[in-house]
């Protein structure tokens, strides 16, 4: 693998860096936060959404700029808007200007969530793509323990340290925007959207130094060619595109629908709820932290061995067990088992749905409708996520938590049985043929314009 590919990769990554930092942040802040504004329960699980309300918005309109200007301004544009979330947000005088700004926060969040990903895997080769595109979830999940440690470090500073946990996020955004100035734009998008052959091969070429130019050319071609689609199929609302768009949507509702988000946020209040003390209960978020990074490490090393499908089932079974047993816990008050269930909860989900939902979503839309396909996938994602962490403080306080666990236990045996049905496995496939082994037609339009035809090298 090239060094220049992996950098790249690397920095565009950095944006689930600041999205795991940003959504978690708020769990060590969230008590502080209703106690100073003496928010009820609805309200308060408003606030603690509102960066999911600018998700689901940032996530519907994400794909247009990242066809219209670019996948790389638009991750610059990313990380302008963490920018202003995190100051605007910490420095709040009341609880509409948090919500306003966390909804500005959550915009770049939803827009990563389609940027990042999209842009890794049209850089990537096919055999190291799911690696590569999985360090956006890698760099969440780093994100989410530092935001744990952070919280940790500053929770003894005084009054106002949820006021420091949100905004430190600052610098990392600076740091992440400056360096994507150094990206280069995707090739796929150069040559699918912007029709610019000259510029999209010089990336190739960055890419592939060692490929022939009849190699590279070729390659190129391949690319426009997915992008000349014919009139009767170009619709993304079709039966055509049926598949790749069930794919899509399924696989963001069940990652919600495992209560992955219920637990991250609200994690210090269900080990409470087991009877740990505060302190011992922000502790143990670390530990679900550290959890979620090392198996999520563990998912992107297996990712291009043993493919997207396996890692799904494995984790399935994983969520099934440990949710399992976490309902068992609440209803029996064994609660000593709590943690460690929880845990394996964690492990399940970085290996299984963790590693795999941004790399999947990027790879199984066309060039020509990957931008839009990855804004559905997220879109439904956050939509999920929104409703469930708004709905979440009402329903432990409405139902006992075992009833809660043993819901999402059983969301997790539907996912089992949709990934054995339905899920197509897409390692070491190039982009350009996965389409062809989802069955969409493209009815590629083989009379290309001269300009586009002629090598340039």
């Amino acid at each position: 693998m090239r060094l220049n590919v992996l950098l790249w990769s690397i920095t565009s990554a950095l944006a689930g860096f600041l999205f795991g930092f940003d959504t978690v942040v708020i769990s060590g802040a969230e008590g502080a936060i209703q106690s100073s504004w003496h928010l009820g329960a609805g309200v308060h699980g408003v606030v603690i959404a509102s960066a999911l309300y600018g998700t689901v918005l940032g996530s519907m309109i994400g794909g247009w700029p990242a066809d219209r200007f670019g996948r790389r301004r638009t991750l610059i544009f990313i990380g302008l808007l963490y920018l202003v979330g995190a100051i605007w947000s910490a420095l709040a005088t009341d609880v509409y200007n948090f919500i306003l700004a966390r909804v500005i926060g959550g915009l770049g969040i939803g827009m990563s969530t389609v940027a990042a990903p999209l842009y890794i895997a049209e850089i990537s080769p096919p055999h190291l793509r799911g690696r590569l595109t999985g360090l956006f979830q890698f760099n969440i999940v780093l994100g989410i323990v530092v935001a744990y440690l952070s919280n940790a470090l500053l929770s003894g500073v005084g009054p106002n340290a949820w006021r420091w946990m949100i905004g430190i996020a600052a610098i990392p955004s600076v740091i992440y925007a400056l360096l994507c100035l150094a990206l280069p734009e995707s090739p796929r998008w150069l040559l699918s959207q912007k029709r610019d052959r000259v510029q999209g091969i010089r990336v190739l070429k960055m890419i592939q130094p060692t490929a022939s130019d009849a190699t590279i050319d070729a390659e190129a071609e391949t690319i426009l060619r997915t992008a000349c689609v014919r009139e009767d199929k170009g619709a993304f609302w079709s039966l055509n595109l049926q598949k790749p768009i069930m794919l899509a949507v399924m696989i963001a509702v069940f990652n919600q629908m495992s209560g992955i988000n219920a637990v991250l946020y609200f994690a210090p209040r269900v080990f409470e709820a087991a009877g740990l003390g505060a302190k011992s209960a922000l502790l143990q978020s670390i530990g679900i932290g550290l959890t979620n990074l090392v198996f999520t490490f563990v998912g992107l090393r297996l990712i291009d061995r043993v493919g997207r499908r396996t890692l799904l089932l494995v984790g399935s079974v994983g969520y099934i067990v440990s949710l399992s047993l976490v309902a068992f816990a609440f209803f029996s008050a064994h609660f000593s088992i709590v943690p460690v269930c929880v845990f394996l909860f964690i492990a399940s989900h970085a290996i299984g749905q963790g590693a795999t939902i941004w790399v999947y979503i990027a790879e199984i839309f066309p060039n020509r409708y990957r931008a839009e396909g990855q804004a559905l996938g997220s879109f439904t994602h956050w939509l999920f996520a929104a409703a469930l962490t708004t709905l979440f403080p009402m329903v432990v306080t409405a139902f006992p938590p075992g009833y809660v666990f043993l819901f999402f236990a059983l969301m997790m045996v539907m996912q089992l049985l949709w990934v054995q049905r339905f899920v197509v496995e897409t390692k070491g496939v190039p982009l350009e043929r996965i389409a062809e082994k989802l069955g969409v037609d493209l009815g590629g339009d083989s009379s290309l314009p001269d300009r586009l035809r002629k090598p340039s090298f």
